[in-house]
């Protein structure tokens, strides 16, 4: 595993093209009125990437999280770039972050970050018939692949470096179409 980052120095951050905070002026059905603050996302979505490299092991990556300063395993993910599909998005990050493409890519749905605070949604993917392509990415070091059997999800939870809700909830996703008791909507 690489060294954590140094962290250098700490700052508000000016407004930026992917996020910014916008107040919501609500009156509920009881007459209530309130403003709530909410991030609001730019860009054109992000997806997650289940990649099953077979029918039983999921690759996943370590990869350093500043929000919480330490190196976290989850799945791939990234932004949907202009003029992509979420399929095609989700090919390209796995050909930059774990170094396979995928011959099919299925969406399974969409998870949101914090509902209460961010209009931020994920669409998690399901890539599977993996083969090796590699293309840049916009990593700065490149990531850990590791993979993880499926059954073993509740070991991969109980880990400390395991805490994405979003990459869990994807696994599971995944996990319960592949057994055939989830059908996505």
């Amino acid at each position: 595993m690489n060294k954590r980052p140094t962290i250098l120095a700490t700052r508000d951050a000016p407004y930026d093209h992917f996020r910014k905070v916008e107040e919501v002026d609500l009156e509920f059905s009881n007459g209530e009125r309130r403003t709530f603050h909410r991030l609001k996302s730019g860009g054109f979505g992000a997806v997650l990437i289940v990649a099953m490299r077979d029918p039983e092991t999921v690759l996943l990556v370590r990869e350093y999280g500043v929000g919480i300063d330490r190196y976290e395993l989850g799945a791939p993910k990234g932004r949907i770039d202009e003029g992509e599909t979420a399929e095609q998005a989700a090919d390209r990050e796995l050909k930059e972050e774990i170094g396979f493409g995928a011959c099919k890519v299925r969406p399974l749905g969409t998870l949101s970050l914090s509902p209460s605070y961010m209009s931020h949604t994920i669409q998690v993917m399901l890539a599977e018939d993996l083969y090796p392509e590699r293309l840049p990415g916009d990593e700065p070091e490149e990531l850990e692949v590791v993979p993880w059997h499926m059954d073993n999800l509740h070991e991969l939870i109980a880990r400390d470096d395991v805490t994405d809700g979003r990459s869990i909830a994807a696994l599971f996703m995944a996990r319960e179409y592949l057994a055939g008791r989830y059908r996505p909507t």
